[in-house]
């Protein structure tokens, strides 16, 4: 694993297009004097030993040196060894809905990604818990397993959408059914299901999967997400909206969140209901809930030792500086008047 102790020095590598500007700034004003001069074929003759490329090829050299100690400077660092570590926390899995009707803007931006910023924001705020993602329409998908490492799951998290699942719909009992499958651990007593839905137009029996999940010691928790007055839902094409869905009679499909569903779904698992309000969308409220709950000790695979690498891109920037140090900007003479093939 490669890790940068010094990610605050990453703006140093500003300097290299300020150098870049500046260097250019420089080459124009120069090549504009030795226009003023003559021609190209009569500078040439009347300086044989002025080189246009051997300035470029140091610039560049120059900054790869540059670019080799800006590294060096952050530090690179290798994992060496790695080490089991026991922690404690709880497994929670999100079930997020990535229907089409979640393209809603009854809630700014959209009711997805107004989810996916407060599910960030509770990422941000666990401490050794573990956390996985499921995403789900007309069936469900894994998309991150549970895992501790927070970085990773907020990346895969940024990139779910509507595009996540190849079935329309809204099957929250299979969700549900998929999220279960990821406790791996069937001793884990402390397990976790927040569901994020509108809640509309199940496919299937969402309370009876819920039951089925209580019996294995899962609690379900849920967020509601929409208004009760509802909104059209948009139809993109080629990132554009080109109108809004309709029905077989051509009129336009209002999605209205359903509370009494979600809210059966919650009682049913010994959880508790949340209408998606503010910028956590209810999810504070839930994490205090699960913080009562008993945390469950787990192991996980790290790495312990890690070695700096530093001192490669050091010797590199040198070697770069001595090769550019042997490049005169003008020709050499002498050089010149060694003729390899004999020609």
């Amino acid at each position: 694993m490669l890790i940068f102790e010094n990610t605050h020095l990453l703006f140093l590598f500003l300097v290299i297009p300020v150098i870049v500007i500046l260097f250019l700034i420089a080459r124009f004003k120069r090549n504009t004097v030795i226009k003023k001069l003559g021609a190209r074929k009569t500078i040439l003759r009347l300086m044989p030993l002025i080189s246009f490329k051997r300035p470029w090829i140091k610039m560049f050299l120059i900054l790869s040196a540059l670019s080799m100690i800006i590294i060096a400077a952050i530090n690179p660092k290798v994992g060496s060894r790695m080490e089991e570590v026991k922690k404690e926390g709880i497994d929670i899995v999100i079930v997020l809905d990535v229907s089409r009707s979640m393209l809603a803007e009854d809630i700014r931006p959209n009711r997805l990604e107004r989810s996916k910023a407060a599910v960030s924001r509770l990422i941000d705020n666990l401490e050794q818990d573990r956390i996985g993602i499921v995403a789900f329409a007309g069936n469900a998908v894994t998309k991150v397993p549970l895992t501790s490492d927070y970085s990773a799951a907020k990346m895969l998290l940024r990139t779910i959408g509507v595009h996540s699942v190849s079935v329309q719909g809204t099957a929250i009992g299979s969700a549900i059914e998929r999220a279960m499958l990821s406790f791996k651990d069937e001793n884990n007593k402390t397990k976790v299901i927040i569901v994020i839905s509108d809640g509309e137009s199940h496919l299937d029996d969402p309370v009876e999967a819920a039951k089925n999940a209580a019996d294995n010691d899962i609690i379900i928790h849920t967020i509601g997400i929409g208004t009760k007055d509802g909104a059209p839902i948009p139809i993109y094409e080629n990132n554009r909206m080109r109108g809004f869905l309709r029905d077989s009679e051509g009129n336009t499909v209002i999605t209205r969140y359903d509370e009494n569903t979600l809210r059966s779904i919650a009682n049913a698992a010994n959880g508790v209901f949340q209408h998606g309000a503010g910028a956590d969308m209810g999810l504070n409220n839930i994490l205090d809930e699960i913080r009562k709950l008993d945390k469950q000790e787990y192991e996980v695979v790290v790495f312990a030792d890690y070695e700096s690498r530093y001192h490669y891109f050091v010797a590199l920037a040198l070697l770069i500086l001595l090769l550019e140090l042997l490049i005169f900007e003008r020709k050499n003479k002498w050089v010149d008047k060694i003729n390899i093939f004999k020609e």
